[in-house]
């Protein structure tokens, strides 16, 4: 089990093929992703690497994250993450990881908060159809009708589809194709949509449904 890497999001654009087709991808930059602590069997119970990306002030960092930075001896982080790995994939503190971790063809489980959408109704929500067009339906074409029965229950079941907050959610995409990695410029161009806003931190971790190849 390897390390996944922590991102930001840039935006969507198209590349082409060999064939001439285009394909729509998700630009993702990794920017001072390094390795900040490690997490072992014998000190935490289990394995894993802490990495941090970004690039933080000194001024807005609390003084407990200035003394766990500097026994790393790396700069301030604006984002903080951590992986589990198996013993064999432990990372040395301080170690960078750029774009070519990953490589063209591989699948990976991309994780991020969605965009906030505020309070929706459920025909935007959960896609319901709404109520008719006419037949004494006036005013509440577009409310989500009866959620539940009379006596028996005589209550409303726990997680029944209603209106409600919608977005600013943990989102984990699974299985997404990276097209390509520019490790110059630290890009990795995922295939598809990736959740999240433009400059948020999007966490790239090997495809855990699919074997690597």
């Amino acid at each position: 089990m390897r390390s996944g890497v922590i991102a930001q999001k840039v935006g969507m654009t198209r590349v082409y093929n060999d064939a001439g087709e285009h394909i729509p991808v998700t630009v993702l930059r990794l920017e001072n992703c390094q390795v900040v602590a490690h997490r072992t069997k014998e000190k935490n119970g289990y394995t894993a690497v802490q990495l941090g990306a970004g690039t933080a002030k000194v001024k807005n960092t609390t003084k407990a994250l200035r003394g766990h930075f500097a026994v790393a001896e790396v700069e301030p982080k604006s984002k903080l993450v951590e992986f589990r790995v198996s013993e064999d994939n432990m990372i040395d503190v301080g170690t960078e990881l750029k774009a070519s971790h990953f490589e063209a063809g591989q699948l990976v489980d991309v994780t991020g908060t969605s965009i906030g959408k505020g309070f929706a109704g459920a025909m935007k929500r959960h896609n319901f159809g709404g109520l008719r067009a006419t037949h004494g339906v006036s005013v509440s074409h577009r409310s989500h009708g009866s959620t539940g029965s009379n006596q028996d229950p005589g209550r409303v079941w726990k997680g029944k589809r209603m209106a409600g907050h919608m977005g600013q959610t943990r989102v984990t995409t699974q299985n997404l194709e990276v097209v390509s990695t520019d490790e110059g410029r630290g890009l990795i161009l995922v295939k598809g949509a990736v959740p999240g806003s433009k400059g948020a931190w999007i966490v790239v971790r090997d495809a855990v449904k699919s074997a690597a190849k």
